[in-house]
């Protein structure tokens, strides 16, 4: 079976490599037929020069879109077969300009017949397919401009673990992952205050006793993260004590704490979701404002580390 077949559009590089080598294997039956001497590979910065202008290799690079080393290795081939010569820039001798050579300008007029007919038989063959190749490659440049294919891969790499993450109410044995989680990211920026080991030491207590709630975050069985809502009023709670556990970070845990916290808050009747952080923590608040929470002006906070307060309308 062709392993295209096995392993489907994952490949898809592999195989638009391989059109590519196709097209430049034939390309070069093509240029004898001619007599132009040229390789195939020369061809974007043969035409950029072809008008007689001279050009750095920067500017080539950025007209035919490929990376400086590739342009100047290209222009070190033809320069040798003797189709393009360099100058000097007028002030800066570390500069070099290019331009094609009279060999290279001798070749513009042989060439025309040649893009001619090689431009005829490519409609011909668009002809012959269902799909337009060339709209699709533009389309896919724009794509991948727009959202690398990296950051395409992470972002479906988080949605297929976060699915696998469970964000369940807090019970007696999560007590000593609670505190865990906060403690690490809490020394790891600051240090602990009396409101920390108010929280972390007795959350049944000082949280859930008193009308707040606390979720747990389970991957793979284990806990790695967890978030707190603790009752201010009868309207309003305080989102704390979010903290999750490094390997675990990156699939969303964060986010899925908020949501379960933010439903949960509404479920009791709560108009408000407020919160206290640093804006050290940039990453942190970054999910506050996904979350839908924005800057205010509050009241005095009792911890010595928060510069900032936002509030959430539920």
């Amino acid at each position: 079976m062709n392993i295209y077949e096995k392993t489907g559009k994952m490949a898809l590089g592999s195989r638009l490599r391989r059109l590519g080598e196709l097209f430049a294997e034939q390309s070069a039956q093509i240029y004898p037929v001619y007599g132009i001497e040229i390789q195939p590979k020369w061809f974007p910065v043969y035409y950029a020069l072809s008008n007689g202008e001279e050009k750095s290799i920067t500017e080539i690079a950025v007209e035919i879109g490929h990376s400086h080393p590739s342009v100047s290795t290209i222009v070190k081939e033809m320069m040798k077969k003797g189709f393009a010569v360099a100058t000097a820039a007028k002030g800066d001798g570390r500069k070099n300009f290019v331009k094609l050579s009279e060999k290279g300008l001798s070749v513009n007029g042989r060439i025309q017949a040649q893009y001619a007919d090689v431009n005829a038989a490519i409609e011909s063959a668009f002809a012959e397919t269902q799909y337009n190749l060339w709209k699709a490659l533009e389309e896919w440049e724009f794509l991948l401009e727009q959202k690398s294919l990296m950051r395409r891969v992470e972002e479906q790499r988080k949605f297929r673990e976060g699915k696998e993450v469970q964000i369940v109410p807090y019970q007696p044995e999560y007590k000593a992952a609670f505190k865990k989680l906060n403690e690490d990211w809490i020394t790891q920026y600051f240090k602990m205050e009396d409101f920390d080991y108010k929280y972390l030491d007795h959350p049944q207590e000082n949280i859930l006793n008193k009308g707040g709630h606390i979720f747990m975050a389970i991957y793979k069985g284990e806990p790695v993260g967890t978030c707190a809502i603790v009752k201010m009023d009868d309207t309003k709670f305080e989102l704390a004590k979010m903290g999750v556990a490094p390997a675990a970070k990156g699939i969303g845990i964060g986010y899925l704490l908020g949501q379960a916290c933010a439903q949960k808050a509404k479920e009791v009747g709560a108009t408000k979701l407020y919160l206290e952080t640093n804006t050290l923590l940039k990453p942190a608040i970054s999910l506050y404002h996904k979350l839908g929470f924005k800057k205010i002006t509050g009241p005095p906070s009792p911890y010595e580390r928060s510069n900032i307060q936002m509030e959430m309308i539920l």
